[in-house]
């Protein structure tokens, strides 16, 4: 028996599980359109422990979701997970964003495509098949009209995920399939999480950082002209 903790912050659904053997057994999760992490975190996971009467020393594992995402809801996330795995010495296991994400939806045939919301009209996405088997590498691109043709030109394509919501009215094909209100979550992270603990596919705890994909760039603000 396996009892793991899955933390995911990677966008605005913060989202606390507590699973046992891959089936989520508590959860707790806040989607309000406001990066509040910092402040509901640590509370979300003491009610899923509390909820199912459970300390944190008898949890055999903590799982977090390691991006890509928000620069400061990973930094949140991962802080908490390594805090917990140092303090009672427990594997960190790392699930990658968009592979929860992809399981966020089922299909019985055709490509899924999950997608976080980056800047302008870029996304980070990566590619499934049905099996949720990647075929394809996490990118940070620029859609435009001619994003993913090659897998529509000869499948339905199913994209979710707050990045697909804008794009929309730019990929226009007739095999386009956009699924709306998904999120990654920590429920769908409870089943890779418990897959990896019996692999013992965990992370180093003193070294593991996020997969921000891109250098986290501060944008200066403008300076105000002085009045007189």
């Amino acid at each position: 028996m396996a009892i793991i903790l899955n933390i995911e912050t990677a966008t605005k659904n913060c989202s606390v599980s507590l699973a046992k053997d891959g089936q989520v057994i508590a959860i707790k999760e806040l989607n309000n359109g406001n990066y509040s992490h910092a402040e509901v975190l640590h509370p979300f996971i003491l009610d899923v422990l509390n909820e199912v009467n459970i300390t944190s020393t008898e949890i055999d594992a903590v799982a977090v979701s390691k991006g890509p995402g928000s620069y400061t809801g990973l930094r949140i996330g991962v802080s908490a997970a390594k805090g917990l795995c140092f303090a009672f010495d427990k594997p960190l296991i790392s699930i990658k964003t968009l592979e929860s994400l992809a399981h966020a939806t089922s299909v019985d045939k055709g490509i899924i495509i999950p997608m976080l919301d980056a800047r302008r009209m870029e996304v980070y996405a990566a590619v499934f098949n049905e099996d949720y088997e990647q075929i394809r590498d996490i990118k940070a691109e620029i859609i435009d009209e001619n994003s993913f043709s090659d897998y529509l030109e000869t499948n339905t394509v199913y994209f979710l995920g707050d990045g697909a919501h804008k794009c929309k009215e730019i990929i226009t094909h007739k095999n386009a399939v956009f699924i709306d209100d998904k999120f990654p979550s920590a429920k769908e992270m409870a089943l890779l999480s418990y897959n990896k603990y019996k692999k013992n596919d965990i992370e180093d705890v003193a070294y593991f950082e996020p997969f921000y994909l891109k250098d986290f760039v501060v944008i200066p603000e403008k300076k105000k002209k002085p009045t007189f």
